[in-house]
């Protein structure tokens, strides 16, 4: 009996292979993959803004990159003795603004030279609403009606919330990859919607959010065909279709569906000699975070000699990858 649809998911023209640099920006699901990839010893770069779910965030960051924009304190806003920046995710807040202006100006220095030698640039649209600064918020650091990538726990008053046209969503998009591709004209882009319910939208509202994230990638596409979309939303949605998939609160996919949705990426989007050499990667992985019974036994001591010897081969096969950690664990615990 078949217990799933089947699913036929087409490959990008460009396949990801080692030493690929890839950089993901979005949602927080986009984090769960970029952490699997990272896992398997790719370079990347994740978020450099910190989570976005709004496509309006997610331009203005590549606006910042492309342009390598230089903050100032005139950029961040007070609140509650915090300081911020509207277009950054709350990881970049502190009590010092200059703190703040340091690792966001940091951050979009490391952006800007990571995504002009990047191969692949990974985007996760998370939601099509967007949250607009309102008369009340009266900060000089933003105007009435702009974009905001993250609230902050503001008071409410200060926003409005407004689900964007797709015409918007593609225009903007549009300029922000033409942007990219005078920066890295060779530079692979994949899109993919992340799975991941906006139940306070409303389970309605929800999904006509989801759906213009759908038509404004369809619209890219047919304008620029070397766009490339993978669909991560449908193999949870419509594949797995259960709840048992998602977390406790029922609106984050769980470990067990993320890595379904990281498998299929790597079957569908790595060369095959990248498909082994991930696979051989794994394998050290799991054996660097195992945990013995006994650590002191003959058995797992030959173990920890069998995988420092493999982590070593690896190493001397491929200097672009760096096992230091591991071989320092194995050789250090027998």
């Amino acid at each position: 009996m078949q217990w799933s649809l089947p699913i036929n998911i087409k490959p990008p023209s460009q396949l990801v292979n080692y030493p690929s640099k890839l950089l993901f920006v979005g949602s927080c699901f986009s984090e769960h993959i970029g952490t699997g990839f990272s896992d398997l010893k790719f370079d990347v770069l994740q978020n450099p803004h910190g989570i976005l779910f709004s496509p309006d965030a997610i331009t203005q960051a590549f606006n910042d990159y492309c342009s390598a924009r230089v903050y100032g304190q005139q950029d961040l806003f007070e609140l509650d003795g915090i300081w911020y920046s509207w277009n950054h995710h709350s990881r970049f807040s502190d009590p010092n603004p200059t703190v703040v202006l340091q690792r966001i100006n940091n951050s979009i220095q490391q952006a800007h030279q990571f995504i002009q030698q990047a191969n692949f640039l990974i985007v996760t649209l998370g939601s099509s609403f967007s949250y607009r600064l309102t008369d009340s918020a009266k900060l000089a650091s933003k105007q009435v009606n702009d974009p905001v990538a993250n609230c902050h726990r503001a008071p409410a008053n200060w926003f409005c919330k407004e689900l964007m046209p797709i015409d918007h969503l593609v225009k903007s998009f549009s300029f922000a990859i033409q942007q990219i591709k005078k920066l890295n004209p060779s530079l692979s882009i994949f899109f993919t919607i992340s799975p991941v319910r906006h139940i306070r939208d409303g389970v309605q509202d929800n999904n006509r959010s989801k759906a213009r994230l759908f038509e404004t990638i369809q619209q890219l596409e047919e304008l620029d065909t070397s766009l490339y979309y993978f669909p991560a939303y449908e193999l949870v949605v419509d594949i797995l279709r259960d709840y048992r998939f998602y977390d406790v609160d029922l609106v984050h996919p769980n470990y067990a569906a993320t890595t379904f949705v990281i498998d299929h990426f790597m079957k569908t989007c790595l060369s095959p000699k990248a498909q082994d050499l991930a696979e051989q990667i794994k394998k050290i992985q799991l054996a660097y975070r195992h945990r013995p019974q006994h650590a002191n036994s003959p058995s797992h001591h030959q173990f920890l000699t069998q995988f420092s010897e493999k982590a070593d081969t690896l190493q001397k096969n491929y200097p672009f990858l760096d096992f230091s950690d591991e071989l320092k664990h194995f050789k250090a615990k027998h």
